[in-house]
């Protein structure tokens, strides 16, 4: 497993073959990822532990709340941003491979 650091937490990348990515994503409480969206890349997530907060725009108050359990769907042009406001957030996520397919839109890192 590869272990990646990131400002909102990490993730740990358990699987990675020329049609597919499994990934381990933690998210630090009150962080987030950029608002983005990927040209092709896709991806399911599930949520192993935590609340996962979805962001669908700039707009703050566009959001939605998912549970442990829950699962969300990324097409490729789907702008989102996940975070996690009071506990960490642990989200299991398989994708299409195009790892480096992301547009950032906002960053509250200045990536």
């Amino acid at each position: 497993m590869r272990k990646i650091e990131k400002p909102w937490g990490y993730e740990e990348i358990w699987a990675e073959t020329d049609k597919y990515v499994g990934k381990i994503l933690t998210i630090l409480p009150n962080h987030r990822l950029s608002l983005q969206y990927h040209e092709k890349k896709e991806e399911t997530i599930y949520v192993l532990e935590g609340r996962l907060i979805v962001w669908h725009s700039e707009d703050e108050n566009d959001l939605t709340h998912i549970e442990k359990g829950g699962v969300y769907h990324v097409k490729p042009n789907t702008v989102h941003r996940f975070g996690s406001f009071i506990n960490h957030c642990k989200l299991l996520e398989v994708s299409t491979p195009e790892l480096d397919d992301v547009v950032r839109l906002a960053d509250d890192y200045k990536r």
